[in-house]
């Protein structure tokens, strides 16, 4: 995620500044990125500034151009970065230099959000704004702890009250002794600080001591934890189990439904931070299938890959392909798919290509990156490394025959020699190169180094040697954390290098390893071992 901290000036600015620009005050959700809607992320796609708070979530930046200016105005209890007045003047500043701007804000920006104080701001400085409201944690909250705020038989009737106020206001303007006898629901927001007064002044109010009550924290991230007590209760199971904010209150008999309606927080992994080392393009069905198991995902892409092979040294191999000249080409790897594929584009040919060659492709994966390329693979081994592509030709006479293998400059050697071997004469293309980034995130780097991560995952030999490279060669880092490997060649790279592994998928596909995951993960909390899982 690019976020230039300078000035920056505005997309088209040329074009833009004779006129005013304009603000959309967002609401970012209540923290799943899954839950902001579309009108949001159309917003955020138009966006030269983004003003954001502490709880929106910050994956959402990504939806703003490379080249916005991120703002960061979060509000913290006794700490602001941004003083109310200030995020106004900000958002008026730049709308009137020609810049679009969105002011993205936790939840939605009409429920304690101050949405309305900025909209004044805007109306007075004549920019022209538009309100995009967003899923509010005071519904959202509850529902992800399994407990709806109304329900037929329980509750027909709800309120949303804050529990912090105006500090600047002499005295509080709610009638909480009212409210005790009003709305079959209670939702509070922001009262982590003031539960014991609430309780008291709820219970003065005439609800009983015995209703039952919940406090939701971090709602609707991998880090939810309820707290179930009753009224009565409330303040002091929230200090001994060192409650903290952001938190959703529930007061109301629909808190019983959570025993049976509560679902988020069954979900296998939830809470696991789980580190993802594919490169930035592949980590996506790895990062989404996590993500709904409830894992908080860690990107730290391990390796890039850099295409190394000019197109004069690819050109002959392509021509003896378009001429039938290849029994088989042989894709080890996605990465392979992917760079082959690109040098056909360049010389204008397709897949039709490969009509007279067969197709060999080490795993579902690469089969299906051959699949959307239009190509479908004649063979599959059922290892899926060099030994099972051997394995699986051992019926077919290789003498003579003339192989393809695209793949990586620093590719295991077992499978050409093995082809070489039973008589094939083969055309190796090392089409590009697997390295360490650049440039990794510094953020994600730091977690690891800092030992905050639960699980990590290698789908590769080469995310390790990678990964351990960042980490200056020492494994010290990941020595609490669960390792898991898509496989046994993966695995046996990680022992090598000082690892302990885990977790060995028995599938070898990105499915197959998040099964062992969960497996992994539920075989040590039926022992009791949670916190080391």
């Amino acid at each position: 995620m690019a976020a230039p901290d300078g000035a920056a000036p505005p997309r088209d600015a040329g074009d833009r500044a004779a006129h005013v620009g304009k603000v959309w005050l967002v609401g970012a959700g209540p923290g799943d990125p899954g839950l902001v809607t579309v009108r949001a992320i159309e917003a955020l796609s138009q966006a030269d500034v983004v003003v954001y708070d502490r709880l929106a979530n910050e994956e959402l930046l990504d939806h703003a151009p490379a080249g916005a200016l991120r703002i960061f105005a979060g509000k913290e209890p006794r700490r602001h970065a941004l003083s109310q007045e200030e995020i106004n003047a900000v958002l008026v500043e730049h709308a009137l230099a020609g810049r679009n701007v969105v002011r993205l804000k936790g939840g939605d920006p009409f429920v304690f959000g101050r949405g309305g104080e900025e909209a004044e701001a805007l109306a007075t400085a004549g920019v022209p704004y538009e309100v995009i409201p967003g899923v509010s944690s005071a519904i959202a909250g509850p529902a992800y702890a399994g407990i709806p705020v109304t329900h037929r038989e329980v509750a027909s009737s709800f309120a949303v009250v804050t529990g912090h106020e105006d500090p600047t206001r002499p005295e509080s303007r709610i009638d909480w002794e009212a409210l005790a006898r009003g709305p079959d629901t209670l939702v509070i927001l922001m009262g982590i600080g003031n539960l014991a007064e609430i309780a008291s002044r709820l219970l003065a109010g005439g609800r009983p001591a015995t209703t039952p009550a919940a406090i939701i924290e971090q709602a609707t991230t991998p880090r939810q934890r309820t707290l179930v007590a009753t009224l009565g209760t409330l303040a002091r199971v929230a200090e001994e189990q060192h409650a903290v904010a952001p938190a959703v209150v529930v007061v109301g008999e629909v808190v019983r439904l959570r025993e049976r309606l509560a679902w988020f927080e069954r979900k296998p992994l939830l809470g696991k931070r789980v580190l993802v080392t594919r490169t930035r393009e592949q980590a996506s069905g790895l990062r989404q299938l996590l993500a709904e198991r409830g894992a908080e995902v860690i990107e730290l892409p391990a390796l890039e890959i850099v295409a190394t092979a000019p197109t004069e040294t690819v050109r002959p191999a392509i021509e003896t392909l378009a001429r039938g000249g290849y029994a088989w080409t042989i894709f080890t790897s996605a990465n392979g798919v992917a760079a082959f594929f690109r040098h056909l584009d360049q010389q204008g040919r397709d897949a039709r290509i490969f009509a007279g060659t067969r197709i060999v492709a080490i795993g579902p994966g690469t089969a299906e990156a051959l699949r959307q390329r239009g190509v479908r693979a004649d063979l599959i081994p059922e290892q899926h490394i060099a030994e099972g592509v051997l394995a699986a030709l051992a019926s077919e006479d290789l003498a003579g025959s003339a192989v393809l293998v695209p793949r990586a400059e620093n590719a295991r050697a077992d499978l050409v020699e093995g082809l070489r071997q039973r008589g094939a004469r083969v055309d190796e293309l090392r089409l590009y190169v697997s390295r360490p980034p650049e440039a990794p995130d510094p953020a994600a780097l730091a977690r690891v180094r800092a030992g905050e991560i639960d699980i990590a995952t290698f789908a590769s030999s080469s995310t390790v040697r990678h990964l351990l490279q960042l980490l200056g060669g020492d494994p010290a880092p990941l020595a609490r954390a669960a390792i898991a490997c898509i496989g046994p060649t993966t695995a046996a790279t990680a022992r090598e290098l000082g690892l302990h592994v885990d977790v060995v998928a028995e599938r070898y596909t990105i499915p197959g390893l998040v099964a062992a995951l969960e497996a992994y993960v539920a075989a040590h909390r039926e022992m009791g071992s949670h916190d080391d899982a």
